[in-house]
């Protein structure tokens, strides 16, 4: 009897233990599940703003050298990519055809000085003889007239002398502007003419160099007006917008619109002493527009839009989330800048919106691709549109 009594005692523990269990387990299930999600702390710095445009290199200075003189090349005295400086010797046409000349030239400006110092003593004989009346007044003018003839006759020849020194300067071919050499195009023993389409060698000034960008003409007023109080940067990136080549200031706005495009031309200059930029050049250029300080910045991925307008997931101390609406004034990359709605610290949902609603518990991880630090590479865009965002979605209320 004693033994039943005690089967029984544990039967009904057993059921008492069982139902515990089954009423825990139905409580855990019942109990809201967190979602892991990305979040990022809301900070304060300072934001560049850039203007994007497509552009490319041009050389600052660029001659097409082509001979002023036929003649036989007899020397080239650069290697192709050679870097030359101003007034170095090129190339050396053969100079001796002019140097003969100018020696004709020579002998008969000699010839003409004789003569006409002949005919000035001449002239002054008969102007002593005009108050004996042994000479006739219309003898004496033709002297003067013949004095003055020759006279032009020398002032001729001195000028052909001047031009035959002047064919030998255009023998020899100098730099321009200090750039580099292009490739050759001709060798020494060939014969050049005036006449050629086809230059010699080219000539490209790289240090300095160019860069000319287009803009929407929308932007031109806020680029103007930037200009007039300070010098603006602008950067240069490669044709894949992640390497950055070189930094240059904008020098000009072009003085018209294409109103095909609706775009307008702007040209910077960069000083590329490290030759990263090179004419023809294919590049994406960044012109640094302001530097807004002291903004309240989140991720743009932590951005979202809805019919209530632009709103973020803000994370609470317990850990759950409410939709807060937000003012979004620019977007510059990966980063936005807020207005009102959130404050320095607070922490904001930039990934796995998609499973959260007003009250959602969360369990946050670290956020690597969320980072709120201000870049200034090439893939960053301005835009002044209040409510961009990275994604949609509607806030839970």
């Amino acid at each position: 009897m004693r033994l039943i009594t005690v089967a029984g005692a544990l039967c009904c523990l057993f059921s008492l233990a069982c139902s515990s269990a089954d009423s825990k387990q139905k409580a855990q299930a019942a109990a809201p599940r967190s979602v892991s999600v990305a979040v990022a702390t809301v900070q304060k710095q300072d934001v560049p703003v850039y203007l994007t445009g497509l552009g490319s290199v041009t050389a600052f200075n660029t001659a097409n050298i082509k001979s002023r003189v036929d003649g036989q090349i007899m020397q080239v005295n650069f290697r192709e990519g050679q870097n030359v400086k101003q007034d170095d010797l090129l190339i050396v046409i053969d100079p001796r055809p002019y140097q003969v000349q100018l020696e004709q030239m020579q002998a008969q400006l000699f010839k003409d000085q004789a003569t006409l110092r002949d005919a000035r003593l001449n002239l002054d004989r008969y102007t002593t003889l005009i108050p004996s009346g042994s000479i006739a007044q219309q003898q004496v003018d033709t002297q003067k007239a013949t004095v003055d003839q020759l006279d032009g006759q020398v002032r001729t020849d001195q000028a052909q002398i001047d031009n035959a020194k002047l064919q030998i300067v255009y023998c020899h071919i100098t730099a321009p502007f200090t750039g580099r050499v292009g490739l050759r195009q001709v060798d020494p023993g060939n014969i050049v003419h005036a006449a050629d389409t086809n230059p010699m060698l080219i000539l490209t000034q790289l240090q300095p160099i160019a860069v000319i960008f287009t803009l929407p003409e929308d932007q031109l007023q806020s680029v103007s007006q930037h200009m007039k109080n300070m010098t603006l940067q602008v950067d240069a990136f490669s044709r894949d917008n992640q390497t950055k080549l070189a930094t240059g200031k904008l020098l000009t706005i072009d003085n018209q619109i294409d109103q095909t495009t609706g775009t307008a031309k702007l040209k910077a200059v960069f000083s590329n002493e490290d030759n990263q930029l090179w004419p023809n050049q294919f590049v994406n250029a960044n012109l640094l527009l302001e530097t807004r300080r002291n903004s309240t910045v989140i991720p743009t991925a932590a951005v979202l839009r809805g019919p209530q307008g632009t709103f973020v997931y803000a994370v609470k101390p317990d850990k759950t989330v409410e939709a807060r609406n937000v003012g979004i004034s620019l977007t510059q990359g990966n980063v936005s800048i807020v207005t009102n709605g959130l404050n320095p610290g607070d922490t904001v949902v930039t990934d796995g919106q998609d499973k959260l609603q007003t009250g959602s518990r969360v369990e946050p991880r670290n956020n690597v691709a969320g980072s709120t630090s201000a870049q200034d590479s090439g893939g960053n865009t301005a835009s002044g549109t209040s409510g961009s965002g990275a994604s949609s979605g509607s806030p839970s209320r």
